[in-house]
């Protein structure tokens, strides 16, 4: 898969329209909502939970365009819990965005 620096926020645009403001607001709101996800995936106490928590970064990251992302944490939810080559493919994945 490809990563495109620009997909969220041609998305966030494609949204909102030219409010520069609005589309920073919202990409911080994405982020803090990928961390959560993350920190759910760290903090899961059994292979449901973990599962559950990259299911919801899968959707996070879908809607917001973010296709890389939505890959890998497609990738995750079937991996084993707390699969630590997952999990940084998936911080990288983040850092890049």
């Amino acid at each position: 898969m490809a990563y495109d620096p620009g997909a969220i926020d041609a998305t966030l645009a494609a949204a909102v329209g030219d409010e520069p403001q609005l589309i920073a607001e919202l990409r911080e709101a994405f982020l803090d909502g990928v961390r959560r996800c993350l920190q759910a995936m760290k903090g899961a106490d059994s292979p449901d939970a973990w599962s559950a928590a990259a299911l919801r970064l899968k959707g996070l990251a879908a809607s917001f365009g973010a296709v890389r992302l939505m890959g890998l944490a497609s990738e995750a939810a079937t991996a084993q819990a707390h699969d630590g080559a997952v999990l940084r493919k998936l911080h990288r994945a983040v850092e890049r965005l």
